[in-house]
């Protein structure tokens, strides 16, 4: 799988910010179809004792067709979203 241009930024910042990258990247398989998103990362909620669990998908809008790439972004968005309803609920898509 291709990383974007900024994964290793973004992995540094979330990890800078006290969040544990579980998944790299976080894959699902759904019937014969596999989904990979590209980083999955979880903190400890102090307060409340619980796991707060996170998905990420990095997009550089690089392409020469900008349209394009928000159509690609926007569809694996509705898509990763979708996955994580079914099989990892309490995860937020970012």
């Amino acid at each position: 799988m291709a990383r974007d241009k900024f994964h290793e930024e973004v992995r540094s910042a979330i990890e800078d910010e006290g969040w544990i990258v579980t998944d790299d990247p976080l894959s699902f398989k759904i019937g014969k179809i596999q989904v990979q998103m590209d980083l999955g990362a979880e903190r400890l909620i102090a307060a409340e004792r619980e796991n707060e669990k996170i998905a990420i998908e990095i997009k550089t809008f690089s392409n020469l067709s900008f349209i394009t790439a928000l159509y690609e972004a926007v569809g694996k968005f509705v898509i990763y979203r979708n996955v994580l309803k079914v099989r990892d609920p309490e995860r937020v898509l970012y």
